[in-house]
This record gives structure tokens, C-alpha cells and sequence, in this order.
């Protein structure tokens, strides 16, 4: 059965351009489309007090490396064309008498408008607003004071696993649990609905193969397949993106070989209750890839969500993966933190098989 799977795959070159580049694909757009960061953000100044205060304070957000001041409008008008239009996302309005209220020791006011319209990026925008106006206002106060300044206390932020807070270092490890339950599920079950369809199916019906023995000789030549797109994206994310690999490869590769037996398991399990390639083509994706993007942790923070759907999301085999994805990766963690997930994605895939097993009636013709 192995031998035939695999005779069959060979004379589809369609079937294995699709499983080598696809997943590449896949992961080079999304690690791109999905940055909630940025480098030289195009923004604007309205500078309307012109003193050297101003210019040192506007020198600031063009030092960050994230801004990039590309606009100098005459009015607030043109500002807000400028937002209107998408050129910008940020503008800095700097009123008449900033230096003046400096100078007197009084609060100076600067306003800030952010777009809004994506909160994500809004959200990072505003953290990186009030970074450079606090370092410029200690700034300011150094200079000003005329003695040493009082102790107060002092708050160090550290971050860990992602020190640079970069996008892609967060999406790419959790697109490998993306990419593993989209495509092979889809490969294997489109296999076993071929047969049905062109009636070959039934050449093993009559044949002395147990149930079993028909569906592990139907996956392991996709779990094969699959191994080859994990070995891929990984070594893509690794030197393409400059991922970290913090953790042992023996844990990752453990997670990882769980984790594609399932997802296999599962194209077997939609196979047998699909009797078309296109109804199976919809199915694997309404039941893999689209509570992979929601309800996995890969894009919106599961402890974010109602408890009610917390405790849902648990019944999606690429919401352990991607613990485990991450925590090898980012965290370095090991097999004494992973093994529950790595537990509960061994039943699911036990579960899985049973299921289709059990599914798939021999019958005679």
C-alpha cells in the first residue's frame, strides 16, 4: 500500500510542486504581510513655534529609526489630508510657545494624531510616541536641574525571548503549526477521495487489507511529505528570517512528529467522509486552517478570549503545537514544560486514527 501511495505521488509532479513550494510560499508572505512593526514609518511635523526646542524634539522621532519625518505641512488642514490620504499614520503638531512654556518651567502640550484604523499597529505607534517624549522630557529635566536630581525609584524593563520585539520572530515559529495543519491534511484526504472517485476504491475493499493497514499505508507517505515541508519552512524561518533556536531539536523533533501524524490523521478522517474532491478540499479547510488563524494563539492571544472559548480552543491540535513551536524556539524550554501538550497531542492523534478506522467499512463487491 506504501509502495503504491508513493508510485501514485511520483506521477503527480503536480502534487509534490504544491507540497514543496506552497508552504514556502505561504511563509515568506504571511512572515511579511503580518509585521505589526515598522522601519522608517512615514509621519508628518507641523512645527508652528520653530525654536531649537522644537527641532531637538523632532530630531528625536527622526533618530528612532522608526519614524521618518517625509511631510512638512503648512496647516492642521493638510495634516488631516495627509491622514485622509493613508501617506501617514502619525503627525506631530508642535503649537506656538512650546519653547516659551519650556522656559517658564510649565507644562508644554504637543499633540499627537495616530491612524487608528489598524489597533495594532496604532497600539505600537502610541507605546513608541510616549518612549520618545518621556526620554525628552528627562532630558529636559537633566538640563534644567541645578543640582544633582533626587533618587527616586528607577524601573528597568527587560524583555525576554524576543529582546528586539520584532514581529516576525513572534509570527514565523507560530506559522509552522499554521502550515503543518493546512497542507497535509489537505494532500492526504484529496488521496483517498481520488479513489473514490475513480473507483479504485473498491479494488480495497475487496482486498485482504485491514482498515488500519489501508490508512497507515495512506499516511506515511504524506507524513513523509510532511517532515519535508516542516524541514523546509524551519530552515527557511532559521536563516531566512534569523529565527533563534533556543531549545533542543530532540524536543522539537518529538512535538513535531506527533503533531504530523495528527494533522495526517486528520486528512485520512475527512477522506472517509467525503465523496468528492471539492467538497473534501472545503471541509479540510473549514476544520484545519481557519481555527489554526483563530483560536491557536498564533495571531490573537488566547487569554485575551472569553473563558468559554478559552476551553474551546483546546480542541485544536495546532493550539498545543504552537506552545510547543514557540517554547522550543523563543524560550528554550525543554521536554519538562512541553509534555503535556506533547501528551495531549498523542491522544488526539490516537483518537483521530480510531475515528477513521472505525469509519472506513470494508465492504464487498
Amino acid at each position: 500500500m506504501i509502495r503504491k501511495e508513493f508510485r501514485e505521488i511520483r506521477r503527480d509532479p503536480l502534487t509534490l510542486w504544491i507540497a514543496a513550494a506552497v508552504p514556502l510560499v505561504f511563509l515568506v508572505i504571511f512572515a511579511y504581510a503580518l509585521r505589526i512593526d515598522f522601519d522608517e514609518m512615514p509621519m508628518a511635523v507641523l512645527d508652528l513655534d520653530r525654536s531649537r526646542e522644537s527641532a531637538e524634539l523632532i530630531d528625536m522621532f527622526g533618530n528612532t529609526g522608526d519614524f521618518a519625518v517625509r511631510y512638512r505641512p503648512g496647516t492642521e488642514r493638510e495634516v488631516g489630508h495627509l491622514l485622509n490620504g493613508g501617506q501617514i499614520r502619525l503627525a506631530l503638531v508642535i503649537p506656538r510657545g512650546f519653547a516659551r512654556e519650556l522656559a517658564a518651567g510649565r507644562t508644554a502640550t504637543v499633540q499627537t494624531l495616530i491612524d487608528g484604523t489598524l489597533p495594532s499597529t496604532g497600539s505600537v505607534i502610541r507605546n513608541e510616541v510616549e518612549a520618545v517624549t518621556a526620554t525628552y522630557g528627562v532630558r529636559l529635566a537633566g538640563r534644567a536641574a541645578s543640582g544633582p536630581l533626587p533618587v527616586g525609584p528607577v524601573v528597568e524593563a527587560r524583555v525576554w525571548y524576543n529582546p528586539a520585539l520584532r514581529s516576525s520572530t513572534f509570527i514565523v515559529p507560530g506559522l509552522f503549526s499554521v502550515i503543518l495543519m493546512a497542507f497535509p491534511p489537505l494532500l492526504t484526504a484529496l488521496a483517498v477521495v481520488r479513489e473514490k472517485e475513480s473507483g479504485s476504491v473498491e479494488q480495497i475493499y475487496v482486498s485482504p487489507l485491514r482498515p488500519w493497514e489501508f490508512i497507515a499505508g495512506k499516511m506515511l507517505p504524506y507524513v513523509a511529505i510532511a517532515f519535508l515541508e516542516l524541514a523546509s519552512v524551519v530552515a527557511v524561518g532559521l536563516w531566512g528570517f534569523g529565527i533563534p533556536l533556543r531549545g533542543s531539536v530532540a524536543v522539537l523533533a518529538l512535538g513535531s512528529a506527533v503533531y504530523v501524524f495528527c494533522t495526517v490523521g486528520i486528512g485520512v478522517l475527512v477522506s472517509t467522509v467525503a465523496r468528492t474532491q471539492v467538497v473534501a478540499t472545503l471541509l479540510a479547510l473549514v476544520i484545519t486552517v481557519m481555527p489554526s488563524f483563530l483560536f491557536s494563539g498564533f495571531l490573537f492571544p488566547i487569554t485575551s478570549m472569553p473563558p468559554v472559548v478559552q476551553a474551546y480552543t483546546h480542541l485544536f491540535p495546532a493550539r498545543h503545537f504552537n506552545v510547543v513551536s514557540r517554547g522550543v524556539f523563543l524560550k528554550g524550554v525543554g521536554l519538562r514544560e512541553l509534555w503535556p501538550q506533547i501528551a495531549i497531542l498523542g491522544a488526539y492523534t490516537a483518537v483521530v486514527f480510531t475515528v477513521a478506522a472505525l469509519r472506513f467499512r470494508k465492504k464487498v463487491v
